[in-house]
């Protein structure tokens, strides 16, 4: 699996990444938007780990976001269970140094694309951290409806925040 885009190309993670991964992955800009589970630090440890845990999977849910030979994010789905089976979950994230030139723009419709055609899911969606204003307008020119506010939801960096649900329904 590869999807070409004008500015960047997806593919499965692999071995090797890990340099880039953690070069990139290591920002506290990028971690304060994201799930604890996103490690800060971002180690080549942490790098390791991701690529072990991702690499074997068929068809892949997760991929790297590559520009010149380097990955410098990742997109990727979490397959939902029991009676939300049909859903799944978006998230992504890009070094800072590529913010602002369009790829997110064109990656998330093109991977939300993917993942409607590969997986048994109608409902792809996505909870943004009330702060991270260029993540809600990415997923709006995607496509994705804000369905709604779920007030003091998560405790990031000490703070208890809100997070802005969004998502895409296949018709």
């Amino acid at each position: 699996m590869e999807i070409i885009l004008s500015r960047c190309c997806l593919r499965p993670f692999r071995e090797g990444d890990q340099p880039s991964i953690a070069r990139y992955a290591n920002n506290r800009l990028i971690w304060i938007n994201l799930r604890d589970r996103f490690p800060h630090p971002y180690t080549l440890a942490a790098a390791d780990a991701w690529i072990r845990e991702v690499t074997d999977q068929d068809p892949p849910s997760q991929c790297a976001i590559e520009v010149g030979g380097d990955v410098v994010g990742g997109i990727g789905l979490t397959l939902q269970e029991d009676v939300h089976r049909r859903s799944a979950e978006i998230g992504y994230w890009l070094g800072e140094p590529f913010w602002g030139r369009g790829i997110m723009s064109e990656v998330v419709p093109a991977f939300t694309a993917y993942g409607f055609a590969t997986f048994d899911v109608c409902r792809i969606f996505a909870t943004v951290f009330e702060w991270n204003t260029a993540s809600a307008r990415i997923l709006e020119k995607a496509g994705y409806v804000l369905e709604g506010r779920l007030r003091k939801s998560v405790t990031k960096d000490g703070r208890m925040i809100d997070q802005l649900l969004y998502a895409r329904v296949r018709e």
